[in-house]
């Protein structure tokens, strides 16, 4: 038993590579809550960048929005869930 937490959740998974994708791609996390538009928040996104644990339907919805950016930028890049999150 470590500090009290025998069974915890592990919560904290580091820096994704969703973060190193937006970084590269000069993206914020506004461009992305703005293209999603409701049900996507600043803070969601900061979670998802960080390594924060999200439910499979946030990952999921983070991910198409990153997609649909890069469609309607006309860059052919696609990528899927497990492709920007190691967890």
């Amino acid at each position: 038993m470590e500090n009290g937490k025998e069974n915890a959740i592990e919560r904290n998974f580091g820096p994704q590579p969703l973060d190193a994708v937006m970084t590269e791609h000069n993206l914020d996390n506004h461009a992305l809550v703005a293209l999603h538009g409701e049900g996507l928040t600043h803070k969601a996104v900061q979670r998802a960048r960080k390594g924060r644990r999200l439910t499979p339907k946030m990952k999921v919805r983070v991910t198409e929005t990153l997609n649909k950016h890069f469609r309607q930028a006309g860059q052919e890049l696609k990528f899927g869930v497990k492709q920007l999150f190691n967890y």
